[in-house]
């Protein structure tokens, strides 16, 4: 029989204040992203635009809070001037970073006017690759200055009247990573004064806005957190985030390492915590850097060969390959792709779900999360429709629950080991022991009465009959509870059929002197509402 698991919750168990960015998306050119599921003149839903609305009122109806655009490697090449103005003078330009054209039928005021008709807020990134300090100031001037001087006048001729407003800007992507053009691998001072001087002429252009500084790619990089500390100390007067990004895989099969990948998340924020802090203590700044985990992911992929002799992590080396047979590609919106996920839709999304309770789990410092691939998790799409995936389902109800201060769920339950293993040259896991097999985070919204644990059990055999205490939450009781659960791993959802995967109201639960006790199943989400 299995173990009973427990979590405890307390109000003196506070971790930090939740932000409104902590759960967003990420978009980039990829593919038929853009190019497909953004916009497609030739859908029948398409507007004036050519922006397809079943996508618009899908996202809406989500209340996605931000979405980070538009790149992504692609940016690090991306001439913005040349995608504003009329849609026959723009200039098509090959992407090296994805070997694909970009035709920019979708520019600078498209990707922006797209935000504002699916409601979210846009955080922009800035070509800090081939693109100059003087670029970046004019992209400003012309994206949130009211009127009066020639950018901003050119945007209001070119049929914007109002400023973007735009508050969030970062400073480049993965500028330490030697796959991106103009990449600063090498010579992260050199980065950081450019941020430095980037950034204190663009917040004097708009004194408003937030800015984030790049940090690593991946905590595989040989020289975490060296670089980013160097580029920080930089800059750290003048910036307001570091901006990371990981992608967690696990070999086919191996549930466990793919669900366990959130404690390998929580090394990499609380290695990146503590240099962000060695270096206001450096500076003796009582100013806070904040971490904006702006592309994170979590997937199956199959074993590489690996190549031993070349250093463990040699995530650098492998950049510099060339292969003349490549060809460039223009992506066609109707060869869209059927989306599969190895290991199934509900693996899939618990495994994105559990980097998010890793991110509400360090609210205190982490204020921006966008998910990679989030734009389909929350209106999954092909070539004609638009559904709900099973994803959706806990995006939308983390969106919903997770609001107020992040609370600490003291866990008790059985545990695992995680062996470590690589999946290729670069991405090399040291193992783990004594994981729970039960995942939790909470979130309190004291000024509504309301507090709400997010569950997963990560054993994919063993029901857990499971307490949840909170005798220190006085008043409390349980309001709402929902399972989302399937027996089949392989199933997912489909237009027309997207309730196969979806939570389900919970009843079989008891509630006695503040201790609610019911079971959670086998690979299952869960979320326990309590009100007040």
């Amino acid at each position: 029989m299995a173990k009973e698991a427990k979590i405890t919750v307390h109000p003196s168990y506070k971790i930090g204040e939740i932000s409104g960015r902590l759960f967003s998306a990420f978009l980039e050119p990829i593919g038929t992203i853009v190019n497909g599921t953004m916009f497609n003149p030739a859908h029948p839903t398409a507007d004036e635009q050519g922006f397809r609305r079943d996508v618009i009122d899908a996202l809406k109806e989500t209340k996605v809070p931000a979405i980070r655009m538009p790149g992504g490697n692609f940016v690090s090449a991306w001439q913005w001037k040349d995608s504003i103005g009329p849609k026959e003078e723009r200039k098509v330009h090959l992407d090296p970073a994805w070997h694909q054209y970009i035709t920019n039928e979708v520019g600078h005021d498209e990707y922006l006017q797209w935000a504002e008709k699916v409601g979210t807020e846009p955080l922009y990134t800035v070509n800090m690759g081939t693109g100059t300090m003087q670029d970046a100031m004019d992209l400003v001037e012309y994206t949130n200055h009211k009127g009066g001087t020639y950018w901003s006048d050119l945007r209001r001729k070119y049929g914007h009247e109002d400023p973007y407003n735009v508050k969030m800007w970062y400073l480049g992507n993965e500028m330490d990573g030697p796959w991106q053009l103009g990449s600063w691998s090498k010579n992260p001072e050199g980065y950081g004064c450019k941020v430095l001087e980037t950034s204190k002429a663009i917040k004097w252009i708009d004194e408003t806005i937030e800015t984030a500084v790049c940090g690593s790619s991946a905590p595989f990089m040989e020289s975490f957190p060296v670089w980013d500390e160097a580029a920080l100390d930089k800059c750290y007067d003048v910036v307001d985030y570091v901006s990371v990004h990981h992608y967690h895989s696990a070999p086919p099969g191996d549930i466990r390492s793919l669900l366990g990948g959130a404690l390998y998340y929580e090394d990499y924020i609380n290695t990146l915590t503590s240099m962000i802090d060695y270096v206001a203590s450096k500076h003796r700044s009582p100013k806070q850097v904040n971490i904006s985990f702006d592309e994170y992911g979590a997937m199956i992929r199959p074993l590489e060969e690996l190549h031993p002799g070349y250093g463990r992590y040699n995530m650098s080396r492998i950049h510099y390959r060339f292969d003349p047979e490549r060809e460039y590609v223009l992506h066609d919106p109707d060869k869209m792709k059927e989306r599969k996920f190895p290991g199934g839709e509900m693996i899939q999304a618990l495994g994105m779900a559990s980097i998010q309770l890793a991110l509400l789990r360090h609210a205190d410092r982490v204020k921006i999360g966008c998910m990679t691939g989030g734009i389909y998790a929350l209106a999954a799409s092909d070539h004609d429709h638009v559904w709900k995936s099973g994803s959706h389902y806990i995006f939308t109800q983390l969106l919903e629950f997770a609001k107020g201060t992040s609370i600490d769920t003291k866990v008790e339950s059985e545990t695992f080991d995680m062996p470590g293993y690589a999946i290729e040259d670069t991405s090399q896991y040291t193992g783990k022991e004594g994981v729970n097999f039960i995942d939790s985070a909470g979130a309190w919204d004291k000024e509504n009465g309301r507090l709400s644990v997010f569950v997963i059990n990560r054993n994919e055999d063993t029901e857990y009959p499971l307490t949840v205490d909170l005798r220190g939450f006085e008043g409390y009781r349980p309001a709402k509870a929902y399972r989302m659960f399937t027996d089949d791993l392989e199933c997912g959802n489909s237009y027309g059929n997207d309730t196969v995967l979806k939570p389900e109201k919970v009843e079989n639960y008891t509630f006695e002197n503040g201790e609610m006790k019911l079971h959670v199943k086998p690979l299952s989400w869960n979320v326990f509402v309590f009100e007040s």
